[in-house]
């Protein structure tokens, strides 16, 4: 049974964006996790893309998979993705290549080396091709968003654009209060109805004809997509593909848990 793959950095520009990432001098490491190595993108280089994705930064299971929003928000963009009939033709950055660490300072946030190099991307992937619509996850990545779009470059751009809130935030707003994650549950679900339908008129190039059916007040079967197997690097182990919580950062305290990630292979795979 072949086993489809992303092939990764093969071609320019994207070789010399990943040999010339930013380090400490731009990412400081009191704010993010340079330990792990930056984390670049998912999906699709080749100009193929009609859906442009950008979200916050990497955790864990992105360390591990060196493709990003691969745990429980991307299943959930996956989702959001095909509503709009998008199956393949979609792509990911994010706004930081590196995990953050307690938070971004603005003095960071505003830093022209990550800008510029962020920036870079941005252009390699919109300028010249043939994405329809963008898609910012959250706060961070509608900021990355406009700093690109006032740059020279983006004025040669036209696409539809929506920032929608992030798609874990209930989780990280509720702290456990099962009351207020049902309720911020049902306000992000509105949140990308209405995405949903300000960006659907745009996306004329579907890889699969769909009617689109808003999200109810919660999630439901089918809202939580598989991500495809031709988004990882070749040879990941299937039990990376589908499940989540497989690494986790362990240790007694914040250093510990710094130096340490995970990974334990789900019930089921072994006899």
């Amino acid at each position: 049974m072949p086993h489809p793959f992303d092939p990764g950095y093969v071609a320019e520009p994207f070789l010399t964006l990943c040999a010339e990432y930013p380090e400490a001098n731009v990412y400081p490491p009191e704010q993010f996790r340079l330990e792990w190595g930056p984390m670049f993108h998912r999906g699709r280089l080749d100009g193929s893309a009609h859906v442009l994705v950008i979200g916050q930064d990497p955790a864990q299971h992105e360390t591990v998979v060196r493709r990003i929003l691969v745990g429980e928000a991307g299943r959930r963009v996956q989702g959001l993705l095909a509503k709009l009939g998008i199956t393949r033709s979609y792509v990911f950055i994010n706004t930081y290549m590196y995990s953050v660490y307690g938070s971004v300072k603005a003095k960071t946030r505003k830093g022209p080396t990550l800008i510029d190099y962020r920036n870079r991307w941005l252009n390699a992937l919109l300028v010249g091709r043939q994405v329809e619509a963008v898609l910012a996850l959250g706060q961070a990545a509608d900021e990355a968003w406009q700093f690109w779009k006032a740059t020279p470059a983006a004025q040669s751009v036209n696409v539809a654009y929506v920032a929608v809130t992030h798609p874990t935030q209930p989780e990280s707003s509720s702290k456990g209060d099962k009351t207020k994650l049902v309720a911020a549950t049902k306000k992000l679900l509105q949140n990308w109805n209405a995405a949903l339908q300000a960006l659907s008129p745009s996306v004329q190039h579907v890889d699969v004809p769909t009617l689109l059916v808003l999200y109810g007040e919660s999630w439901v079967d089918g809202d939580r997509v598989a991500i495809p197997e031709s988004d990882f690097p070749a040879g990941l182990p299937a039990w990376m593909h589908e499940q989540d919580g497989w690494a986790k950062r362990t240790g007694a305290d914040d250093l510990a848990k710094r130096r340490n990630n995970t990974r334990t292979v789900p019930k089921g795979i072994l006899a």
